[in-house]
């Protein structure tokens, strides 16, 4: 077996996290399709009345951005190839979780 380089190593967890990134961009869509979050046009709807950051609550331009993010991973991966069931959905934590060890990370690391 070939040892890889690390720039593989690299551009896999890059691409790890990009389809960590989508499938909760893809949960966050379907929480804000159930209701129980939501998109708001003005800053001042994103706080709770005691000023702090309503977690339930996203920009409209925030959502825009990430909206765009979505389509260009869909045409850069093929949206057929960011859908998994559970299982895939693991090992690819699992792969991305190992990368990023690899490169210096703490275990479990999985921010995207």
């Amino acid at each position: 077996m070939k040892k890889k380089t690390t720039n593989e190593i690299l551009e896999m967890a890059e691409e790890f996290c990009d389809k960590v990134w989508y499938n909760r961009h893809q949960n966050w869509i379907y929480r804000l399709e159930q209701g129980e979050e939501k998109i708001v046009k003005t800053e001042a709807e994103t706080k709770n009345s005691d000023g702090t950051h309503n977690h339930k609550t996203t920009l409209m331009s925030t959502f825009r951005q990430a909206r765009k993010v979505a389509r260009d991973m869909e045409a850069k991966y093929g949206k057929k190839n960011l859908v998994w069931d559970d299982f895939e959905w693991g090992m690819i934590n699992g792969k991305l979780s190992a990368l990023r060890w690899v490169l210096g990370d703490e275990w479990d690391m999985l921010d995207t």
